[in-house]
């Protein structure tokens, strides 16, 4: 797949931009290096790009990603992600392993975050006997990213939304010092508190959250009411 990948690179490097790199890197607390593309620009090129060379096989897709998740420049971490997200349909149990190590090589929340909600949770979803395997593992692992990962992926579930695992996995985590899992927790709930609002309000009522998570989890409650 190596004439694939350097399509994409070759697409990619006709749209540098110095200053929104350095822009970006700051950003990202300089933690990664950028091309400079602008996101809506990125995801235009990623549609033009899959349109004329399509989405890897099977067989190959995981050597892509990887491929493209170990390029320095962040926009090809974006870019793993965008064609993961069109593949995920293709994808299978067999694939969460290394599916899996995409939350710890190169964390930040601009990946855990497209990560756990839209793949992870379409896997959780999908096939509901990975959580044990994986979730639960996640939410007592010392790695804030899966933790966070963990507690993020029904963020989208609505009425699907386990409710009993999702406030269990906040309680393991809810003394937590870390601003990642503290914010996590507070979207979650504020998100859910959209289909089930009164289980939010009573969740919160009954149980010492961190300030930032209780205050994130009731800013649309408190709007409303």
């Amino acid at each position: 797949m190596n004439s694939y990948i350097q399509a994409l690179i070759s697409l990619y490097s006709q749209h540098t931009d110095v200053k929104y790199a350095e822009w970006s890197k700051n950003y990202l607390r300089n933690q990664f290096v950028f091309l400079g593309i602008r996101t809506p620009i990125r995801r235009t090129l990623t549609k033009q790009f899959l349109k004329e060379h399509g989405l890897p096989p099977k067989d190959k897709l995981e050597d892509v990603i990887l491929i493209l998740w170990n390029l320095p420049e962040r926009e090809y971490q974006k870019a793993a992600l965008d064609i993961l997200e069109k593949a995920k349909k293709n994808l299978c149990p067999d694939d969460m392993p290394w599916l899996a190590t995409l939350i710890i090589s190169k964390s930040w929340w601009d990946t855990v975050d497209v990560l756990s909600p839209h793949l992870m949770g379409y896997m959780f979803s999908t096939y509901p006997k990975l959580i044990p395997q994986y979730s639960e593992q996640w939410i007592e692992d010392e790695n804030i990213w899966l933790q966070r990962a963990a507690i993020l992926y029904q963020l989208y579930y609505k009425d699907e939304t386990d409710e009993k695992l999702l406030f269990r996995y906040i309680l393991r985590r809810a003394t937590s010092d870390e601003f990642f899992v503290q914010k996590a927790i507070g979207w979650v709930l504020r998100e859910y508190a959209k289909t089930r609002p009164s289980s939010v309000k009573l969740f919160v009522s009954q149980h010492r959250l961190k300030p930032l998570s209780k205050r994130e989890a009731l800013k649309h409650l408190s709007q409303r009411h």
